[in-house]
């Protein structure tokens, strides 16, 4: 009788767990890459070597605990992409004190919530991000911030918030300046840090990253040194980084992409993190490469193709790239195609995975194919577990589609002070539920189908948005799209696309159409199309396709629920 070979797969490797703090792990690039450049921030004219970054890093952790910030507890840091985020960031995590990542975007009501939410004792703010006063909506809610002079805050709607820093050099009088707090520290101070360094343990939670609160508020995902430091590492290990790459970070920091997979990777690799700007924009990605050098760059599809389609692209020179990583969302064959044809980055990986999985679980190899790398998220990481499950929680053949379920070092420790949650998507033996259905070949290779969320019940039959997005990217005219479901009387639902064309060409729904009738199965062919100029976008630059299906059933005055 044959065996059914079953979806599950494990990362075996010869290369073992770091078992250290991101601290002592930090002080060894430094003391190793001493004169080599650790950090390039284009837009502040910034260069630091890793000495440079380390001496600011220990001034900057020094002064939190002189101002009464002690192990475990929560610094907040609410800014765009920039060096101080990433000195807050390692002078966090040689303290012990765990980093709150802030999504720039945040408006007044979420950041209370959240700093509320994990009892945020110190704040690091930006002066702005796009129209966002940062200071300005921090006084509303905490309207005692700008009365007096007193450095320690005592808000009534705030009530563990205690310190507030800015990056700025203009004099606030109950704010710090975040210059203030690079000076140079005592010889007892960097004592007292140092031994700090040998009671903080490797397993200890030093990181919460929220997740995105488009179902209710979001939740505090608790990640530790283990977690993202293991996780950096073996990313970077896949991309093959050396002390002579360089990266070129346009994704936000705030984000486990631009934090981890991007500093992490960098730092245990001794490799040099660019940053184009504080936040995306094409024309500086373009800049930064061709200045800095770079041999990497990170980014989510629409990021490549926002460089891809600037009008200045031709004008770059882009021949220093050969890796870096294409995640966020699934990447269509035709993007990849010319990621590599014209940005030189033949060794370009696809990565899979969540917060939760701080964040990579799966990944493509630098030598898989094309048909790899566009087809499929890769295979399991090293060190980590990968099952895919049916309803009944049963591990399916080979081939068959169920939920992705992962587990091992890199897996939360759960949300912030809800066990509720936590235990809605990680199981008694340690399974993490992403809630999104793949598949497994025979060879290891994962293929995401899309989010449970997302399949579109067309008069019973399941399909998957990614599918067909994925063969609207063939045709000539499609820059960007995004298919989505709306709700309809007879059957269910019905697939809608909403496109972005190409600049300089033309089309209309019913051309979209037909191409579909020529080329797809009749069932997949979408009943509305709708054309964009642009997508609603997360910070960390996915489109929010409950957004779209908002705006779409307005459009077409559809109703949510179809009784």
């Amino acid at each position: 009788m044959t065996q059914v070979r079953l979806s599950y797969a494990y990362g075996a490797s010869g290369q073992p767990l770091l078992g250290t703090t991101i601290g002592e792990k930090f002080d060894q690039a430094c003391a190793q890459y001493a004169e080599q450049d650790a950090v390039v921030s284009v837009q502040q004219n910034i260069r630091l070597s890793y000495k440079q970054l380390q001496q600011q890093v220990n001034a900057f952790a020094c002064s939190l605990f002189k101002l009464g910030l002690k192990k475990g507890d929560r610094l907040a840091i609410w800014s765009p992409n920039c060096v101080e985020w990433t000195i807050t960031q390692f002078a966090a995590f040689k303290a012990g004190i765990i980093l709150v990542n802030l999504n720039p975007a945040y408006k007044s009501s979420e950041l209370e919530y959240v700093l509320n939410k994990v009892s945020c004792v110190g704040l690091v703010i930006a002066p702005a991000f796009k129209t966002s006063d940062y200071q300005e909506i921090l006084c509303k809610i905490a309207p005692e911030l700008c009365k007096g002079n007193e450095k320690i805050l005592s808000s009534t709607r705030l009530p563990h918030l205690k310190h507030v820093i800015k990056i700025s050099d203009e004099q606030q009088g109950a704010i710090h300046r975040f210059s203030d707090l690079l000076l140079e520290p005592s010889a007892q101070q960097l004592a007292q840090l140092e031994q700090l360094a040998q009671e903080l343990q490797f397993d200890e939670t030093i990181n919460i990253q929220f997740t995105s609160g488009t179902t209710g508020n979001p939740k505090g995902t608790m990640l530790t040194h283990n977690n993202i430091l293991n996780n950096g590492y073996f990313v970077g290990q896949a991309i093959r980084l050396t002390p002579q790459d360089r990266v070129c970070i346009s994704v936000p920091l705030f984000h486990c992409f631009g934090m981890v997979m991007g500093n992490l990777a960098c730092i245990t690799h001794g490799s040099t993190m660019v940053y184009p700007a504080g936040v995306f924009n094409p024309l500086s990605s373009l800049q930064a490469i061709e200045q800095e050098k770079c041999t990497a760059a990170y980014g989510v599809p629409t990021m490549f193709i926002a460089m891809l389609e600037h009008e200045q692209f031709e004008q770059f020179d882009l021949s220093s790239l050969r890796t870096g990583i294409m995640a966020g969302s699934p990447c269509p064959r035709e993007i990849m195609q010319r990621v590599i044809d014209r940005m030189h980055m033949h060794e370009v990986t696809i990565c899979y995975g969540m917060t939760e999985t701080a964040p990579v679980s799966a990944q493509s190899a630098v030598t898989d194919s094309l048909e790899q790398r566009v087809g499929t998220v890769g295979r399991v990481h090293p060190h980590l577990e990968i099952k895919i499950v049916d309803e009944q929680g049963k591990v399916v053949p080979r081939g068959g589609l169920g939920e992705l379920c992962v587990r091992g070092y890199s897996v939360m420790l759960g949300y912030w002070e809800d066990e509720d949650k936590t235990f809605d998507v990680i199981d008694k033996a340690r399974w993490m539920h992403t809630g999104d259905i793949a598949s497994m070949d025979d060879e290891g290779f994962i293929k995401i189908k899309g989010r449970i969320k997302d399949v579109v019940i067309r008069g019973g039959e399941n399909l998957f948005p990614k599918e067909i997005e994925d063969f609207l990217y063939t045709h000539s005219a499609v820059m960007d799209v995004q298919v989505i479901g709306l709700p309809d009387p007879r059957y269910g639902e019905e697939l809608c696309a909403c496109i972005i064309l190409h600049e300089g060409e033309t089309c209309n729904e019913e051309l979209i159409r037909q191409y579909c009738k020529e080329n797809i199965s009749h069932n997949k062919v979408p009943r509305y199309v709708r054309f964009f100029s642009e997508f609603p976008m997360t910070a960390s630059g996915k489109a929010q396709k409950f957004k779209l299906q908002e705006l779409m059933r307005q459009e077409l005055n559809l109703l949510e629920d179809i009784a």
